[in-house]
């Protein structure tokens, strides 16, 4: 995925408060070392660490076309470790792990403008905000 994928050096880290924006469509998380990052639904959406959207190998990834106006309906704990959303398009099945969340945090930037890079070579036109 990203270049800090494999350097999260504290695997310890722990969201201290999970809040989730529905008007705005983000997810908001702070973490026990005091970094906060701001998700929006469809970043989480296109990245969920779902077989359906990740594919079962390198390469296998499969572009998510269409889920801008996605919301998350449903956030519900997995152990001490995750956490699984039920998104309003009906995808429930990706378990986002604390570090996983966390290593997004920190390539988001990257990992969106790659996403957007993929959607115009798929000539894709993202349908505008409507907030």
């Amino acid at each position: 995925m990203g270049s800090n994928m494999n350097k999260t050096n504290d695997t310890q880290v722990t969201p201290t408060e999970i809040k989730l924006h529905q008007q705005s469509k983000v997810l908001e998380i702070t973490f026990s070392d005091g970094r906060q990052f701001d998700y929006s639904c469809e970043f989480l959406r296109v990245y969920s660490p779902s077989a359906e959207v990740q594919g079962h190998g390198p390469g296998q990834e499969v572009l998510q076309l269409g889920k801008e106006d996605v919301t998350i309906d449903a956030l519900e704990p997995v152990g001490n470790y995750a956490i699984k959303p039920t998104f309003s398009d009906g995808h429930s099945t990706g378990i986002f792990s604390w570090v996983l969340l966390y290593s997004m945090g920190l390539d988001q930037k990257e990992m969106w403008n790659d996403y957007l890079n993929r959607l115009q070579k798929a000539d894709y036109q993202r349908k505008s905000k409507t907030s």
